[in-house]
């Protein structure tokens, strides 16, 4: 903790959201704790710590004014129309302020999505979190911060400037993912409705709707086959990415049981074992292949493998594809690494799985060889480039894709999300083009036949509905910019350079070094020569790193975990079986290196002043 005192800089950016249309000052809140929230919205780390955060609002509703600074990673997300879709999509329940050229960002020296600012009522910074689970260290600043100011008397209390936009009325609001369920009928995750719809082939007749009061973000839908079905007793599986756990759907009559999850998020980079007392983490979509559910773990950057049996207590799960180190790489399955996956579809001759890998706009695959399960690229470059361009496969890019299905010659169609189109890929000629533009947020894609010809179904989730597309004869060739995310570039000066993540534990925790040290360091970079020593993982919080001679710029992929524990309320020590919380956030920092430059980096993963 530093006793230096810093006023929170102004809140600028293009203009609000959630206010009515009125612009918020931070002196217009002066005598309320202040929560900034710094996150964009393809980001399934900062949906998890927006549903951290509701349990915050509603506790401190009338003395905390939570404020969130969308500060974007994609082009797409820079659209205020956008935006404003992505604020009712996930529920967003307070002042939203538009930072599109990350000026605000800037101006609190945020790194990673998401980051958490704390201001005081007298409008100082008094702390700066980056990364998941901090809300019960949250809780205990906040109440710290109330008693100070209160006894001070520099407490207000009152409504805050949030105002609440109209709710809007369709049959789907935002729906996910489709599946066909074989009478010619289909199934669609209803997300925003927390409902799963069963409709007739009109795309539009409901014949039933599911998971009301049960389901809360329902995305993917994976219809059984038959055999197992019939085995099991339940006819669908769903992944809920808000309760964290699969579901099952018997059409006969509607009984919906749990087949995975606890209802808690994982907070853990691992696991397995019986699927009903292992956490998930927001799993996004479903697949099956060689006899199991292919999970897409997005929150954990993992694919996983669910095993059903006939009693759901005997259900299995286990990791069946990444580290959960964030990125592209590809190779052993155990060993690779995933950026969100959040669309799966299984080749027509059980080959392999294909993959939307969202965060690093890829299209991927994992498949079973004599050594194990391998995972390959076909599209995608890394984390910060994507766009809209079409032509070999090793120079496309893609822009945040979300659904993949497989075309009746091989070929594979690409929900790709924030382009707004429909992409395929040529797995022969290793060649990608663009079957459809100005789709609305398109999430999914299946493939429909039937006695008129085959078509694409496309859900286009901001337009809340499904479309049917017809395949053209002559796929698009489209060549548009090649874009990366724009972030501040920091530099550093060549040789070694000191890495510190500041972790300060909430007051009444402490690190539990009883059994070793609880927190862990990895680091890694773009490119890997740019390091020539102090990559990999190791315990701590500091490491020295050192540049390759011939190194000018690149970027320093560096994730942490820190488990801090409950101790004692009056002796302050750890019981025996104390509770504990995990800390954890990866940082994607760009750097050139000059000389004359800082040699010492610090992140802050839990950083208080005073």
């Amino acid at each position: 903790m530093t006793n230096l005192r810093v006023r929170a800089p102004e809140l600028t950016g293009r203009g609000w959201l959630n206010t009515g249309g009125d612009q918020v000052r931070l002196a217009d809140l002066r005598g309320k704790v202040v929560v900034l929230d710094f996150w964009t919205f393809c980001c399934v780390n900062c949906l998890h710590v927006l549903d951290e955060l509701r349990p915050l609002e509603a506790e401190f509703a009338d003395q905390l004014v939570l404020i969130g600074v969308h500060s974007p990673k994609f082009e797409h997300e820079a659209d205020p129309v956008a935006l404003e879709q992505a604020v009712e999509r996930y529920a967003v329940h307070h002042p939203v302020l538009d930072d599109p050229a990350l000026t605000t960002w800037g101006a609190y020296t945020a790194r990673a999505w998401p980051t958490l600012v704390v201001i005081d009522p007298e409008g100082y910074v008094v702390g700066q979190f980056s990364g998941e689970g901090h809300a019960h260290g949250l809780t205990v600043l906040v109440r710290e911060l109330l008693e100070e100011h209160r006894a001070k008397g520099t407490l207000r209390t009152g409504d805050g400037p949030y105002v609440p936009p109209e709710p809007p009325a369709t049959a789907l609001r935002f729906p996910g993912k489709l599946a066909a369920v074989g009478d010619g009928s289909y199934l669609v995750s209803d997300t925003a409705h927390h409902q799963v719809v069963h409709l007739e082939d009109d795309l539009e007749t409901e014949r039933a709707r599911y998971g009301g009061g049960i389901f809360d973000s329902p995305h993917g839908v994976l219809v059984l086959p038959s055999d197992v079905a019939q085995r099991v007793g339940y006819d669908v599986l769903v992944a809920d990415t808000v309760r964290h756990q699969i579901f099952s759907i018997r059409l006969s009559d509607g009984q919906i049981r749990v087949q995975a999850g606890t209802g808690e998020q994982l907070r853990e980079r691992s696991g397995g074992g019986a699927a009903l007392r292992q956490p998930l983490s927001t799993p996004w979509d479903l697949a099956w292949w060689i006899d199991r559910a292919v999970i897409a773990m997005a929150g954990t950057h993992q694919l996983w493998a669910l095993h059903l049996a006939e009693d759901p207590n005997d259900n299995s799960v286990a990791v069946l594809a990444g580290t959960s180190q964030e990125g592209l790489r590809d190779g052993d399955a155990y060993d690779a690494w995933l950026a969100q996956p959040s669309g799966l579809a299984t080749a027509a001759d059980g080959s392999k799985v294909w993959i939307a890998d969202s965060e690093t706009s890829a299209l991927r695959s994992i498949s079973l060889t004599d050594s194990g399960f391998r995972l390959d690229s076909e599209i995608g470059k890394g984390l910060f480039d994507f766009g809209h361009v079409d032509g070999p496969a090793a120079e496309a890019l893609l822009q945040h894709p979300l659904g993949v299905t497989e075309l009746p010659d091989g070929s594979v169609a690409i929900a790709d999300t924030y382009n707004g189109a429909i992409r395929r890929f040529d797995p022969h000629a290793h060649e990608v083009s663009t079957l459809a533009t100005g789709l609305g947020e398109p999430s999914d894609v299946l493939v429909e036949t039937d006695a008129d010809g085959t078509r694409l179904l496309v859900v286009e989730s901001t337009a809340h509905r499904i479309t049917r597309v017809a395949i053209p004869a002559a796929a698009a060739r489209v060549s548009g910019a090649a874009l990366r995310t724009q972030r501040p570039v920091t530099e550093v000066a060549p040789g070694d350079l000191q890495l510190t993540v500041d972790f300060v534990p909430p007051t009444g925790q402490k690190l539990d070094k009883r059994y070793g040290d609880p927190t862990q360091l990895t680091v890694s970079a773009s490119p890997e020569g740019l390091l020539r020593a102090g990559a990999g993982a190791a315990q701590g919080l500091t490491r020295t790193l050192a540049f390759a001679q011939d190194a000018t710029e690149g970027v320093l992929h560096i994730s942490v975990r820190a488990a801090a524990c409950d101790g004692d309320p009056v002796t302050g020590e750890l019981p025996e079986h104390a509770a504990c919380h995990v800390y954890q956030q990866d940082w994607g920092i760009p750097i050139r290196l000059v000389d004359g430059a800082e040699s010492e980096l610090i992140l802050g993963l839990r950083a208080e002043h005073s």
